[in-house]
């Protein structure tokens, strides 16, 4: 222990050996841009000041909270009722065990010889709280710098594009084919690797999300879990599965037992595991997701959230209610609307010839080039205000995601099947009157 210093004289809280170095590079970062997600509707008003009475129609946004019954009364009263009897003193910085608890017996129900059990579930607030407390961890316990990289999609969600970089990672897109939905290829993430360290840097994650945010491409387990290994082949120090989508599917969610027998043991412990109630159970303001990771990565993350942010017991309780029903009958008023709305959605455009990106999960992905080279729009960002103000439906423009996108716009079928069709409707209207 360093001897004390005079108490007047300055100390450092930590060894002089233990300090931050002194960097600039805050001064020469990018200003990170406020997200125009949550704006993007306000648009609308326009068009109702123009046509009173005349319905709207929001296929941008992805919230069933908001477009769907979201969380139903049953179970929030169930949660309320866990509150009343837990009492409003502070939980741990994971959260609660008995939140653990379900998460790992009740929802994913794992087996405890595949290396997980309560212990490596940390409670967050929402997804950006758990994917910023991830970053984090890949750059400390990965390769131990900040500057390094985390790879993501060619158009990614436009968080992974700011939360890593505010944390002080640098974000990589991933080489991808359009007509492929820009999937992942082996010799993509080797590539990434490799224009990496020509810059001095190393791959501290990848991440993997499915059904992906915002194309909706959906990949099979043995897909991503063939991503998975050749991302850690290639050096990175984690693999990040980003599956808040994954019950919003007419097939089967995501089997975390069968996914980790996909590797060996001492892969999984450079994997980590994102879902939560969000998405699926249309929980988008009760803000609770979970995080799987290593004992390494939950012990560093929960002494950093022991002085940072600390997860609401109210939220936590949500899901134990929910996973206490079943969760497939507990999220089911989401995701059966969500399932016939794409299959509807598939049909019209088949039928209007489309070309576009349907998976599962709340999205399709539209190519718009056509009409952009027509209004002489360089990307659709100006198509997305011109939708929204003259024909009443909101959708996301694809250069929001990246510049990649430029040619595509993100559509929200999280709606009733009427809803949905009422806004492809309005979609073609507006892009026939170009």
């Amino acid at each position: 222990m360093p001897a004390l210093k005079p108490n007047d004289q300055p100390d450092y809280a930590v060894p002089a050996e233990n300090l931050t170095p002194v960097s600039d590079y805050l001064s020469h970062q990018m200003p990170i841009p406020p997200s125009r997600m949550f704006l993007i509707n306000k648009s609308l008003k326009t068009y109702q000041q123009n046509h009173p009475g005349s319905p709207v129609f929001d296929a941008s946004q992805g919230d069933g909270g908001a477009s769907l019954p979201g969380v139903s009364r049953h179970i929030l009263m169930r949660a309320a009722e866990m509150q009343v009897e837990h009492g409003s003193a502070y939980d741990m910085p994971f959260g609660h065990d008995a939140y653990r608890k379900a998460v790992i017996e009740q929802y994913w129900k794992l087996d405890p010889g595949l290396g997980f059990g309560p212990a490596n579930v940390i409670s967050t607030v929402g997804g950006r709280d758990a994917l910023v407390k991830a970053y984090q961890a890949m750059l400390a316990l990965g390769h131990g710098r900040q500057g390094d990289v985390l790879v993501v999609s060619r158009v990614p969600w436009i968080s992974y594009n700011w939360g890593p970089y505010g944390v002080g990672a640098n974000v990589m897109y991933a080489p991808g084919d359009p007509r492929q939905g820009w999937a992942y290829t082996e010799e993509g993430l080797q590539a990434c690797a490799e224009y990496a360290a020509r810059s001095g840097r190393k791959l501290a994650g990848v991440l993997i999300t499915c059904p992906d945010n915002p194309t909706g491409l959906t990949l099979t387990p043995e897909r991503q879990a063939a991503l998975g290994r050749a991302a850690l082949q290639a050096g990175a120090a984690f693999v990040l599965y980003d599956w808040m989508y994954h019950y919003v599917t007419d097939e089967q969610p995501m089997d975390l037992n069968a996914f980790l027998r996909l590797f060996e043991p001492g892969e999984r412990q450079r994997l980590m595991f994102l879902d939560g109630i969000t998405k699926s159970l249309g929980g988008s303001n009760i803000r609770n997701c979970h995080l799987i990771a290593s004992d390494e990565v939950v012990k560093f993350t929960v002494a950093r959230a022991s002085h940072g942010v600390i997860p609401p017991f109210y939220a936590a309780a949500v899901a134990i209610a929910a996973y206490e029903m079943g969760y497939a009958e507990a999220c089911r008023p989401i995701v059966e609307p969500t399932n016939a709305s794409r299959k509807l959605l598939k049909a019209l455009f088949d039928q209007h010839g489309f070309t576009y990106i349907l998976g599962k999960g709340y999205y399709a992905f539209i190519h718009v080039g056509a009409w952009l080279s027509k209004a002489g729009w360089a990307d659709s960002e100006p198509l997305g205000q011109y939708l929204a103000e003259q024909h009443g439906v909101a959708i996301v423009p694809g250069p929001f995601f990246s510049a990649y996108g430029g040619e595509w716009v993100r559509f929200s079928y999280a709606t009733p099947p009427e809803r949905t069709a009422g806004a492809f409707q309005r979609l073609l209207q507006g892009l026939n009157a170009i």
